[in-house]
């Protein structure tokens, strides 16, 4: 498909512009750029046949509980019923196209009010109230044949699995489990065994385009090269046992690796890699102490579903991630810390310490919120150039290293798909 494009002000793409030859090993810049790539990718993506991850179930456990998330640009309401269902619609004012409900949070709702007019929801997102509909003193209100609910916001069909709440707009999107696959819904499936218990939450803003941070959460090449503390600390190598799951579909992944004290930093060593140092120590190793909870050997698990659902289990280190786009070059980035139900103290003391690798303060995830916006600088001027994502081959699939980009490769697949690019 051809598509004409306007890039940012002061780009050099030319017009129109045709995604380059090579398939999925060359990814042009002016993809991360376009204003008309980003609309369309809420319509074709965000509110196409895909499940978007909107919240657990444990944040939304009994009836009148709610939150407020995202389906790509779109605010929504998640909320649960009397009926003990979860309901999902556009947090959108039926009236003047305000948010009905301003909090992030919040139980025992009995319905939502629009503070502008008063228009009121139940907890499924239907009109149940106008304020002054027959006017006052016989005077003004609406006409008797007006319909003002056929104008309620939309409904977003709503599933569960594992704990964990997606939504979709598309009447045609699979059950979620066919969405997945065995192999990807066994996986976290793997991690969410028992209930899991809110830690804490919070948002970081990065400032590049969304599409980057996907890629980065499905390249497990960059993960040992750019993170001192993983390589120079051994909590992940490249040399390590490990690999990498793709679904069917190519959209949803897993990289994952089994620590091992033999795995050596030789390699890193000889190749002079900035993330072997020797010279960095830890003034508290207690922080990489942790226990064995899943019933295998694997040490670290990064888990993606197509387009913005992260999965992550560093040691005991266990979070979700959902990628927010707040427009070309900027992206929130939603944490929610979990631990289980079942801790015991020194479980929950352990994790606790454990989650200081991860986030916009930790010792990792710090480099990966700053160098999307390192992409997004250097590629300014660039939009008729492409990247080169050639690592483990040119296909899509399962390989048995990390040292790969296929995962990367399997996300362009599902995206060109749905964009028709």
């Amino acid at each position: 498909m051809n598509i004409n494009v306007t890039p940012d002000s002061g780009a050099n793409a030319p017009q129109p512009m045709e995604w380059p030859a090579g398939e999925l090993t060359r990814i042009p810049y002016w993809i991360y750029q376009a204003p008309e790539i980003y609309a369309l990718e809420q319509q074709r993506i965000y509110e196409g046949p895909v499940w978007n991850y909107l919240c657990l179930e444990a944040e939304v456990a009994q009836p009148g509980d709610y939150r407020t998330t995202f389906v790509g640009s779109m605010p929504v309401v998640v909320a649960r019923d009397f009926d003990e269902e979860i309901y999902t619609f556009e947090n959108r004012c039926a009236h003047r196209g305000a948010l009905i409900c301003l909090d992030n949070c919040g139980s025992g709702a009995k319905r939502f009010t629009c503070v502008y007019h008063a228009w009121s929801y139940d907890r499924r997102g239907n009109l149940t109230g106008i304020a002054f509909r027959h006017g006052v003193n016989g005077k003004g209100g609406m006409s008797p044949t007006a319909r003002p609910e056929d104008h309620a916001p939309r409904k977003v069909r709503t599933t569960a699995t594992c704990g964990l709440v997606f939504g979709t707009l598309d009447d045609t999107t699979p059950p979620i489990e066919e969405y997945l696959g065995d192999e990807i819904h066994g996986r976290i499936k793997r991690v969410f065994n028992r209930s899991p218990v809110v830690l804490g939450r919070f948002t970081q803003v990065l400032p590049s385009n969304w599409k980057l941070y996907a890629e980065n959460v499905k390249d497990s090449y960059h993960a040992s090269l750019l993170h001192l503390f993983f390589t120079t600390f051994g909590v992940n190598r490249l040399s390590m046992p490990g690999g990498i799951i793709v679904s069917e579909s190519g959209g949803h992944h897993v990289s994952y690796a089994i620590a091992d004290a033999a795995a050596g930093s030789a390699e890193y060593k000889a190749q002079g890699i900035r993330s072997q140092n020797d010279r960095v120590r830890l003034n508290e190793p207690s922080l990489l102490d942790w226990f064995r909870e899943f019933g295998d050997q694997v040490t670290s698990q990064i888990l993606t579903v197509f387009p913005t659902f992260v999965v992550q289990q560093i040691q005991n280190a266990v979070a979700v991630r959902q990628i927010l786009p707040k427009g070309q070059t900027s992206t929130d980035l939603n944490w929610t810390y979990l631990g289980f139900a079942d801790d015991t103290p020194a479980q929950r003391r352990s994790r606790l310490r454990q989650a200081n690798l991860m986030g916009p303060g930790g010792y990792v995830s710090l480099e990966d919120g700053a160098v999307g916006g390192f992409v997004q600088r250097g590629i300014v001027s660039a939009s008729d150039e492409t990247a080169v994502v050639a690592m483990g081959g040119e296909g899509v699939g399962s390989q048995d290293t990390r040292a790969t980009e296929t995962s990367v490769r399997g996300f362009w697949k599902v995206w060109r798909a749905l964009m028709k690019i």
